[in-house]
């Protein structure tokens, strides 16, 4: 947390202590929480693309969602039916009713593959394992590249907000990390305790912008620091500070009593959580948010939604968080549609990899990295159609398989970044691609 102090001694006209100060940044730019200053960037963009990336933490059940396998044996096929959807041919998981209405709105892939295994967001995020550079802080996720490379749309509103909630098994709560491009892109976690440092706490923002020596602040904060690179960029970001502090756009977008009733209605709050353990609740607002973030200038939003590691349980846990999801995502692209957003903001759901084909003793399935799943709607895409296929018994791809770099390349193709383009530089002066394989071809 940054904080801002006056010249020892006396005070104000207005009462305040010249040692009372200002939180600025409580949200936090990742583990460095430097504040807003180091975060933003700005730079004017003719058009705003936008990636919400929800991460279903835990390795979601593949054949018990989006690749059902009913004519596979009972001790594989489980206890779900397949519905159609507005897409002749193409079936999904009886949980998912509003999700089938709009299928047409959406694509499918069944055949993801290259995951590391790891209980972790990692892949969800980079399209890397954790080990690739790890020396060096590990690859960038795609928030903090699109931050790097584009900027903030608006100089208040940050381009990368991560809504996870922290978990006990703290992984799952990795919004994306900023790698080896340093805590300047890092993330922006408006977290219970970070979002009331924005208020300004009887300071008016005239007050504010009246005090030039608060930018000797600024100077002395960066005195401080070392010289490690996490100062880079300080003095051309000083205004974009104040210009977050002194705006009330990101609080509102954050302020859900701003919305239409009808709509929160319609994307439902998600509770009671179930299912939760060490995992993150299933917070169907979340969704609601990230819309209103990318509304407010935001590129990429990401969130953790609820636990799917479903060792025991497996089928009551699929019909609580997926019956939830299904209202909180189908209201989400929905929402989009109507809104005209859909074409420039991407949205995808997946988890780190996917669960065995046989169920086990305790009604579960265990971890399964040699295939999963995800959906994806909007950014323009061609969308109403399923890529790749598993085998008869969801046990491994046998058509199209997909990398995980495929996904990631195609949401930097969607936010407007050609992921084959001039390399990022790391640290040590080296150019590193964003990812080693192509856009997905079937989608754009």
């Amino acid at each position: 947390m940054l904080s801002i102090y006056g010249p020892p001694g006396g005070n104000y006209c207005d009462r305040i202590s010249r040692r009372g100060f200002l939180h600025i940044g409580g949200l936090a730019a990742g583990a460095a929480t430097l504040g807003m200053a180091d975060v933003l960037r700005a730079e004017s963009r003719s058009s705003h693309k936008a990636v919400i990336n929800i991460f279903l933490a835990g390795g979601p059940p593949h054949q018990d969602m989006w690749d059902l396998k009913p004519d596979a044996p009972s001790e594989i096929r489980g206890e779900f039916e397949p519905i159609s959807t507005n897409v002749s041919g193409i079936q999904i998981c009886e949980v998912f009713p509003q999700m089938a209405k709009i299928m047409d709105r959406c694509a499918i892939i069944r055949s993801i593959v290259g995951a590391s295994g790891g209980h972790d967001a990692w892949q969800c995020m980079t399209g890397w394992t954790p080990r690739e550079l790890q020396f060096l802080g590990g690859r960038p996720s795609v928030g903090a590249v699109a931050t790097k490379v584009q900027g903030a749309v608006d100089p208040s509103v940050p381009a990368f907000v991560g809504l996870a909630e922290k978990t006990q098994h703290v992984p799952w709560s990795d919004p994306g990390s900023s790698g080896f491009l340093g805590p300047a892109y890092a993330c922006f976690r408006p977290e219970g305790a970070g979002l009331a440092d924005m208020v300004l706490d009887g300071i008016s923002p005239e007050r504010l912008n009246d005090r030039q020596r608060l930018l000797t602040s600024f100077d002395r904060m960066r005195s401080e620091l070392d010289a490690s690179g996490m100062m880079d960029g300080v003095d051309t970001y000083t205004q974009q500070a104040f210009n977050v502090l002194t705006s009330s756009k990101l609080l509102e977008a954050l302020d859900l009593s701003k919305e239409d009733p009808k709509v929160r209605t319609r994307y439902g709050d998600g509770k009671p959580y179930k299912f939760q353990y060490d995992g993150a609740p299933t917070v169907n607002e979340q969704l609601l948010i990230a819309r209103r973030l990318v509304e407010a200038g935001v590129r990429c939003v990401t969130l953790s939604y609820g636990r799917w590691d479903s060792h025991g349980q497996n089928f009551d846990l699929v019909r609580d968080h997926g019956s939830k999801l299904d209202q909180c995502l189908s209201a989400l692209i929905e929402d989009l549609d109507v809104r005209g957003m859909l074409d420039d903001v991407t949205v995808i759901a997946w988890g780190e990899f996917g669960r065995t084909p046989k169920i086990n003793e305790s009604a579960g399935r265990d971890h399964w990295p040699n295939v999963s799943c995800a959906i994806m709607a909007g950014g323009g895409m061609r969308t109403g159609q399923v890529i790749g296929a598993t085998n008869r018994l969801g046990e491994f791809a046998q058509e199209r398989p997909v990398h995980f770099q495929e996904v990631i390349a195609t949401l930097y193709h969607n936010l407007g970044i050609d992921p084959g383009s001039k390399p990022i530089v790391d640290q040590a002066g080296r150019p590193q691609p964003l990812v080693e394989y192509n856009a997905i071809a079937e989608l754009i």
